[in-house]
């Protein structure tokens, strides 16, 4: 059985991805599990897929911990430790990334056992995942040209025609750059319960209503709570080399903690800014640093 694991951020086409991949499985003639995993639903924040295609039935169930092909659309998420790019990997599993940088790069900042492969991201990252699946498809080398076009047809064909012609090109294009790794993937043996060893229990005691109960006893009073008080890092802009491309760090920060003036300089609200340091990853000229608060302070 094939087990793969996608991760991206929400707006990538993540969750689209493995539906592409899995319609194609099933097409080739394979049982197909797919379902997306995430938290928060916006754009920008990290999210993951898992797919399982087998000739027999399938009886996993949950996220995949062992898995064949890991594919990440985007770069940024392999330093996050949540995002759990790097969990279970083996020396067989293949480790596929969307990245101008090449694959000996990866390689040497990774030190993975298994392979390592990298494709290029595309102009438009809306459209991240269907590269994504486009080289899977190709990987695992049971799944044709057909397949994969009539599984895109199936999955995208309500956005329109040209969406859809759009999506196959992005594909086909990923497919096509995977050619001489074709059938790198191979499939994973039975995953048997011998030797589990079921996690341990904590008893928590029941606390008391004052203790457990919220502070905030009413309406519109968030900005009263101080939430920057709960950084270990502290997101710097350096404003000479800012480009005030000016939306996507306030765009990205989950708790609108960074505004945009009207002179399209962006300011961090360092009293609600928790930071998470997602602007410190997206922003393009890097002109957002992590400074530890221990070091500002």
């Amino acid at each position: 059985m094939y087990r793969i694991r996608f991760h991206g951020r929400g707006g990538q086409g993540i969750k689209t991805a493995s539906q592409i991949l899995g319609s194609a499985f099933f097409r080739a003639g394979f049982e197909v599990q797919d379902a997306p995993r995430y938290g928060a639903e916006r754009r920008g924040a990290p999210i993951f897929a898992y797919l399982r295609a087998g000739r027999a039935a399938i009886h996993e169930r949950g996220v995949i911990t062992h898995p064949d092909l890991v594919v990440v659309a985007d770069e940024s998420l392999v330093a996050l430790p949540a995002a759990g790019v790097l969990q279970g990997l083996s020396p067989r599993t293949v480790f596929l990334i969307a990245s101008t940088e090449p694959a000996e790069v990866w390689r040497g900042r990774l030190r993975l056992p298994g392979p390592v492969l990298a494709i290029s991201p595309g102009a438009d990252s809306a459209r991240a995942g269907v590269s994504c699946a486009g080289a899977a498809a190709r990987l695992v080398g049971a799944i044709g040209r057909e397949h994969l076009l009539d599984a895109i047809r199936d999955e995208t064909g309500r956005f329109g025609d040209a969406a859809m012609a759009a999506n196959r090109a992005q594909a086909l294009a990923a497919f096509d750059a995977m050619a001489a790794h074709g059938s790198l993937v191979a499939e994973g043996g039975d995953i048997t319960a011998e030797g589990y060893t079921p996690p341990d229990w904590i008893e928590i005691p029941i606390e008391p209503g004052a203790v457990a109960t919220s502070d905030i006893q009413a309406g519109v009073t968030s900005e009263l709570a101080q939430t920057g008080l709960w950084r270990t890092l502290k997101p710097v802009i350096d404003y000479e080399h800012c480009t005030r491309c000016s939306w996507i760090c306030g765009t990205f920060c989950p708790d609108s903690a960074i505004a945009v003036l009207a002179d399209h300089v962006p300011r961090i609200d360092y009293n609600h800014c928790k930071g998470c340091m997602i602007c410190v990853a997206v922003c393009p000229p890097h002109a957002i640093r992590a400074e530890a608060e221990r070091e500002a302070a």
